[in-house]
């Protein structure tokens, strides 16, 4: 079976940067940490790769140096099943660091960007109502964290 492993490029961080993703998500784990041998290039001991899952999905992480640092060019988006779950995974990866942006946006604390929103949202966009689905996305362009709440009333304003 082809699959695709997206693979995440950090300067030294990676081992802890998987552990805190191992955290956040439920059925997530480490399945292989491989670490620099005797008279490689790297410190002995120190990790070159970490494979893990995330939601059951897989990942790698590697340590290679600060050459390619993360950029918004890529993020990861997680459709939370409702406005609770998406408030803790929003505080998780903003806390220690990390960095609100727009529109449910953000950067944790190693530069990795992400999406996090309930699934709710796609249907607010997606009013049969045009003037509806544009206050709801007007609402939606203001916000950091999305909140469905301010969301719907921005929608029922004008009702």
């Amino acid at each position: 079976m082809t699959r695709i492993t997206p693979n995440l490029w950090f300067d030294t961080e990676a081992e802890e940067a998987v552990t805190f993703y191992c955290s956040v998500f439920p059925d997530s784990r480490v399945t292989r940490l491989v670490r620099h041998p005797a008279g490689s290039e790297g410190a002995e001991g120190s990790v070159v790769t970490v494979e893990f899952e995330l939601l059951g999905r897989p990942f790698c992480a590697v340590n290679g140096g600060p050459r390619f640092p993360f950029t918004e060019a890529v993020s990861f988006a997680v459709e939370a099943d409702d406005q609770a779950q998406a408030d803790h995974y929003w505080a998780a990866l903003t806390g220690l660091g990390g960095e609100p942006v727009q529109c449910g946006w953000l950067k944790d604390r190693y530069g990795v960007s992400w999406q996090v929103y309930p699934v709710e949202l796609g249907a607010l966009l997606h009013d049969p109502d045009p003037e509806r689905a544009n206050r709801a996305t007007v609402a939606m362009l203001q916000q950091g964290r999305i909140d469905l709440a301010e969301i719907r009333a921005a929608m029922a304003a004008a009702d």
